[in-house]
């Protein structure tokens, strides 16, 4: 990975995080900690798992060993750990599940506490011989005050066993304390968490159209000086594929699913829009082809990075006293989205009351419309070709002043959000082929200011790019083959300021790049599938130093190669242990107190 952008330390402070210890290797997200065996067809990812500090953390037992065999939720009760009641430098969710071998859809999976998400992902599909088994991490420091209190938490994985549907899957979930330390420092957490939603334990709201919202009317302290929203956004049902749909009046010549192809997040604060969150396109393993994803599952399927919004322009707003409401839609949603949020406080510890107002918003002026164009047509035989376009480009500034303790705080976030589609079509008697070019991208920039001083700014560059090409052929006997391609991406660059020096910088990117053949008889049973591969390639850096990369291919459903440090220092991965190699939203680097 390239290093430009990189903020690069002075010698002295560079070298007191080394002598004080805030580098530590970092493995995969594989369940013992270890490299995977080559040759194994058991679930391989090459994600990072979540970096520590050093010392023994406390351990919560969620629960263990727990079968899920239905749509019930499985209980649990929390309750915060007696031996670290101390600040907590880091706390981490560790999950491991399995699925036995046989037939079993991929499900979705979500853990709970008191109505906030602590995971939220999908589970990998079986097959007749292999038993899948994957470990997934979360950090949930900036959730510590949900932590510090006992509550009632459950596990929802809707699944159904019978004699068709075989798979029963199993899982155990614990939570590690660290406790600070000299060396670990007390993470700089939200004073409050608030989760949107109406179960006091915790589910999704379903979102089946774009006027459809999750909302939650909250009475907020009156000194309030940043706010933030954990979104979660996951396509179900007819929404499952929204990435190859296309806009109705296209939808039966293009054989396709109609509603269209544009999907974003939108936030609101009492019916005013606040803000946007991009969407990912996951693939669950049973996507499109099942095999694609037999070991190596796509970008995040199994574990979902939440997108974080920046709401600090809304401070003095939400500080007045009064009842304030926080919602979550999607737009072009089309039956349906399954969404989650939780609100992230700070309080201004000097002062009783916040005032202060919005005084600028573009984005209330700029409605989530794409601009569609078509070159589709039909020849004389029948025969359809031509794209579908789908472009929305949108600038906006939101404004907002608080009066603090520290004086009058001016913060904005400034976004050009991007969304293009190309949806190419080769249809006749013998091929269906659909060619899929997406890509979403987002530049935003958070500021604050005390008088002219620009005390904070942080920078962000985000990029989802997606390219899926399906070429189904059917042979003169009625046979048919299905060739699939698909490449996923991730990247993400964050860059922190503070008094106009640049402070911190890190870069992720992850790729996944998978194709397979399946082949049908002429009655449309599957025969078998020929030309499994896929590979990924997950990178890490940061200014402090940290690297990590892991390379892995697959074929014929088995791990070909694995790779892990090429490209650091002495080949190893070294990451910060404050560090989110993983692309999870960090509070840490995030502020600078004004």
């Amino acid at each position: 990975m390239s290093s430009k952008g990189f903020v690069r330390l002075g010698p002295v402070l560079n070298g007191l995080f080394i002598a004080l210890g805030f580098c530590m290797s970092v493995g995969s997200a594989q369940a013992d900690g270890s490299d995977p065996v080559i040759g194994s067809t058991n679930v391989v990812v090459a994600d990072p798992t979540v970096p520590r500090p050093a010392g023994t953390p406390c351990v919560v037992q969620l629960f263990n060993d727990v079968t899920f065999t239905d749509f019930n939720t499985r209980p649990y009760d929390y309750t915060p750990p007696t031996s670290c009641q101390g600040r907590w430098a880091k706390v981490v969710l560790e999950a491991d599940f399995s699925v036995t071998a046989g037939r079993q859809y991929d499900r979705t999976a979500t853990l709970w506490l008191g109505g906030v998400n602590l995971y939220f992902g999908t589970t990998q599909e079986p097959s007749r011989v292999v038993s899948p088994s994957w470990h997934v991490e979360r950090d949930l420091t900036d959730y510590d005050t949900l932590l510090r209190q006992a509550g009632k938490g459950q596990a929802i994985i809707g699944n159904i066993v019978n004699d068709t549907y075989t798979g029963v899957i199993h899982g155990s979930a614990r939570l590690l304390f660290y406790p600070a330390s000299l060396l670990a420092p007390p993470a700089p957490v939200p004073d409050a968490v608030y989760p949107l939603g109406a179960d006091a334990v915790g589910n999704t709201a379903v979102l089946n159209g774009p006027t459809d919202k999750l909302a939650k009317t909250l009475s907020l302290p009156r000194n309030v000086v940043r706010a933030y929203l954990d979104v979660f956004a996951q396509s179900q049902g007819g929404d499952e594929f929204w990435y190859t749909c296309v806009p109705d009046a296209y939808a039966a010549q293009a054989q396709e699913c109609g509603g269209g192809n544009f999907r974003e997040a939108e936030v609101s604060i009492d019916g005013q829009p606040a803000g946007v969150a991009p969407v990912y396109p996951w693939i669950y393993t049973g996507g499109i082809d099942p095999y694609l994803w037999r070991p190596t599952p796509g970008v995040q399927t199994l574990n979902f990075m939440p997108y974080r919004v920046d709401l600090t322009p809304f401070a003095g707003q939400l500080s007045d006293g009064s009842p304030h409401e926080v919602a979550l839609s999607v737009a072009g949603a089309h039956g349906y989205f399954s969404a989650t949020a939780a609100l992230l406080v700070y309080r201004d510890r000097h002062a009783h009351q916040v005032t202060g107002h919005i005084t600028r918003n573009t984005l209330a002026d700029q409605p989530p419309t794409p601009t569609i164009g078509s070159t589709l047509v039909a020849d004389s035989s029948g025969n359809v070709s031509g794209d579908i376009t789908t472009q929305l480009t949108r600038q906006f500034v939101i404004e907002g002043y608080a009066t603090t303790s520290s004086g009058r705080v001016v913060s904005s976030v400034a976004q050009t959000v991007g969304f293009n589609d190309l949806q190419r079509f080769t249809i006749n008697a013998s091929t269906y082929r659909q060619q899929t070019e997406q890509l979403t991208q987002l530049d935003s920039v958070s500021q604050s200011r005390v008088g002219p001083l620009m005390t904070v700014e942080y920078r962000q560059h985000a990029a989802y790019p997606l390219q899926v090409d399906y070429n189904q052929q059917t042979a003169a006997d009625g046979s048919v083959s299905v060739a699939t391609m698909a490449h996923q991406g991730y990247t993400n660059h964050g860059e922190r300021r503070w008094l106009g020096f640049a402070i911190y910088a890190a870069d992720v990117g992850n790729t996944v790049d998978s194709s397979d053949t399946l082949n049908f008889d002429a009655s449309g049973a599957v025969t078998g599938h020929t030309g499994q591969q896929s590979a990924q390639s997950f990178t890490f850096r940061d200014s402090f130093g940290s690297c990590y990369r892991t390379d892995l291919s697959t074929t014929a459903g088995a791990l070909a190669t694995y790779a892990t440090g090429q490209g650091c220092p002495d080949q190893q991965n070294r990451v910060w242990w404050i560090a989110h190699p993983d692309g999870s939203p960090d509070s840490r680097n995030l502020q600078v107190g004004w």
